[in-house]
């Protein structure tokens, strides 16, 4: 089971003016084939099924505490969507055509179904599927997967980096330019622990160097690229079998982390009119405001 905090990852910043073109880019990493959605199941799945996880618990712990670290990624992504959106309608009577820009917008699903919001889908409005999800039930081969999985994520997000100048875009990216590298690594070394065949040659990793992303530097400068997180009180502890050694590009130690990061301030979303979101006026607001507190008594 899971438990959840009311906080994000890292701070974001305050846009200072809308992106719908960088929130269009960043659906790709949020719902694309390479997407923190499909991550997070691919790995959430990879868990729930595995098998003889007594016999091979740091596997298995590595798999998991991944998991839980892949919701916070969905959970960013998509408060930076959100965040870039903001700000590219106004209200206005309905025959006033309030909604008319969102119709030039590069994704109208943003507009539409979602109310001005991320969707669970890919930079082409095209909705995430269970077919990306790869759980073959042979330790190994899903291990291989998901080293290529992150791999391909890494990808996407140095190109919608480059398709951006949105400080909420890029910060978001940076850090998972970081946290990626940190899942790349993790699971080439668990491949060479369960085979013996050095990853490094095998399979190059892809440049994990993040010194030309101005986001991602400071990141690195902390550190977060040497620590993987258990993300729970006292399990999973395990993963330091694998996590361990030195990082390949800098040489920094590695280092589990037990427990989960700090976190920061979830932003707070203004209400849309326009888009009937969330369709509650002052009247029937005071309605629910009294039905409050008479349940509590007050």
């Amino acid at each position: 089971m899971f438990k959840r905090f009311d906080q994000l990852l890292i701070d974001l910043p305050a846009p200072d003016h809308p992106d719908p073109d960088g929130a269009a880019a960043a659906q790709e990493l949020l719902g694309g084939k390479f997407g923190e959605m499909s991550t997070l199941n691919n790995y959430m799945f990879q868990s729930f099924n595995f098998r003889g996880k007594n016999k091979l618990r740091p596997f298995f712990d590595l798999v998991a505490s991944i998991t839980a670290e892949e919701l916070g990624h969905v959970e960013l992504v998509t408060h930076a969507i959100n965040m870039s959106l903001e700000g590219v309608t106004q209200d206005g009577e309905p025959d006033s055509g309030p909604l008319k820009a969102g119709g030039a917008m590069p994704n109208k699903f943003h507009f539409i179904p979602a109310a001005q919001s991320a969707i669970p889908g890919s930079s082409s409005g095209q909705g995430w599927t269970g077919d990306n999800v790869f759980n073959s039930g042979n330790l190994i081969l899903d291990l291989l997967h998901n080293f290529f999985l992150e791999c391909g994520a890494r990808t996407h997000k140095m190109r919608v980096y480059e398709m951006t100048d949105s400080p909420v875009i890029r910060e978001m990216v940076g850090y998972l330019l970081v946290r990626g590298g940190v899942h790349v690594v993790a699971y080439a070394k668990a491949l060479e622990v369960a085979t013996g065949v050095d990853i490094g040659k095998m399979l190059p990793i892809p440049s994990l160097d993040n010194k030309r992303f101005d986001h991602a530097r400071k990141y690195e400068e902390q550190g977060i690229h040497q620590r993987l997180y258990t993300w729970s009180d006292s399990d999973y502890r395990s993963i330091d079998q694998i996590w361990k050694g030195n990082h390949p590009i800098d040489g920094q130690p590695l280092f589990v982390t037990e427990g989960m990061p700090e976190g920061f301030t979830i932003p707070e979303f203004s209400e849309l009119p326009q888009e009937f979101a969330p369709g509650i006026g002052p009247d029937e607001f005071m309605e629910i405001a009294n039905r409050l507190q008479k349940s509590a008594g007050l």
